[in-house]
């Protein structure tokens, strides 16, 4: 029997990974996100994805640490 997937909306994911809503948006766009997925106009994003590593940043000078 397959496994059940929970998942969370984009907001709950700016929230729990401490990104902006549009971020995560432009992530999942970019199929950054491990198992995102397009339903309609939001995205599905399960709950046991990790935040993608910033490819952004190149240097490691402006990583936010917490």
């Amino acid at each position: 029997m397959a496994e059940k997937v929970e998942y969370m909306s984009v907001r709950e994911a700016a929230h729990t990974w401490g990104i902006s809503v549009r971020r995560v948006q432009v992530l999942c766009e970019k199929n950054r996100i491990e198992g995102s997925m397009r339903i309609g106009n939001i995205y599905a994003i399960p709950k046991s994805a990790k935040k993608p590593h910033d490819a952004r940043i190149k240097n490691g000078k402006y990583v936010k640490r917490n």
